[in-house]
This record gives structure tokens, C-alpha cells and sequence, in this order.
């Protein structure tokens, strides 16, 4: 199972760098609406995302309030693609050297005391990670539609790409 999960998160990693190369740096500071985030941030979560891989096979949970690595300062699109292929690696490696009995172990967020929730790390890996980045990934195509960015293909050819 871990086997075919890896293989599922390089489609996954490949998809979401295409659309992170397409983020204009021009564009940083954009919101489509007030309550939105910022694409930079949007971009920077999606990025820092795929380093949950690496958290939830390295250790049992991961506390908000504690020492949760920061994001480094993003300039440049440039800055932005080698965070991402520097957490991707990582997760890579990490997953690379997980097993299938590492899937049921339980893996808990939490905020201090508040414990956000408990789920086997295999359920982690597919919600909190895999469908997550790709929740995020389809807002990004929607910021880079608004600023007529041409999206990429991701599962088929695009609109732009036909």
C-alpha cells in the first residue's frame, strides 16, 4: 500500500509543481475577495503542504502551538519552486522508508491541549495531505484563471492548452 500511495503523491507532487511554476510573482500580493488569501500565501500553504507527508511518518502528531517549521520568506517565484522541491524531496524520502504497518499508526493534531483529531497515519496521508493539497491546488487555478495566467493541464490537457 505505501508503495502505490508514494507513487500517487509524485502525480500529485508533478501536478502541483506545474501549477506553482505558473504563480506570477508580479501577482504576490493579489486576493480575488477581502476574506481570501493572498496568492503568495495560497501558493507558499500548497508548497508547505507537501512537508505534512514528512511530519506525519516522522513523528506521532504535530502540535500548532509548538515549534511548527516556518515557512521561509518568499521573494521570488524562484524562492517558491525550490521550497516546494525541497519539502518534496523530504517527503519523498521519508515515504520511501515508511512500511505498510506505519499506515495504522495513529497520528494526532493539535493546538496545545485542543486535540484537532486522531486518525491512523495512512488516513493522515490521504485527507490531510494528498486531498488537501489538491483542495488548495484547485483554488490556485482559479486565482490564475482570474489573472488570466494560463492553467496547465493536470489530469488531461486544459482549456489553454487545447
Amino acid at each position: 500500500m505505501i508503495s502505490a500511495l508514494t507513487g500517487e503523491f509524485k502525480q500529485e507532487l508533478a501536478n502541483t509543481r506545474k501549477i506553482l511554476e505558473r504563480v506570477p510573482q508580479a501577482h504576490f500580493a493579489w486576493k480575488p475577495h477581502e476574506k481570501s488569501m493572498s496568492l503568495l500565501r495560497l501558493a507558499s500553504h500548497i508548497a508547505d503542504m507537501a512537508r505534512w507527508a514528512t511530519f506525519t511518518f516522522k513523528y506521532d502528531g504535530l502540535d500548532f502551538s509548538g515549534d511548527y517549521p516556518k515557512v521561509p520568506q518568499i521573494n521570488t517565484n524562484a524562492d517558491l519552486i525550490a521550497f516546494f522541491d525541497q519539502v518534496k524531496e523530504e517527503a519523498l524520502a521519508t515515504l520511501e522508508q515508511a512500511n505498510d504497518a506505519d499506515l495504522k499508526d495513529n497520528w494526532t493534531l493539535r493546538n496545545g491541549d485542543q486535540v484537532i483529531f486522531t486518525m491512523p497515519k495512512g488516513v493522515v496521508l490521504r485527507s490531510m495531505v494528498f486531498n488537501h493539497i489538491i483542495h488548495h491546488r484547485g483554488q490556485l487555478t482559479v486565482y490564475l484563471r482570474l489573472l488570466d495566467v494560463p492553467v496547465p493541464g493536470l489530469y488531461g490537457p486544459s482549456a489553454d492548452e487545447r
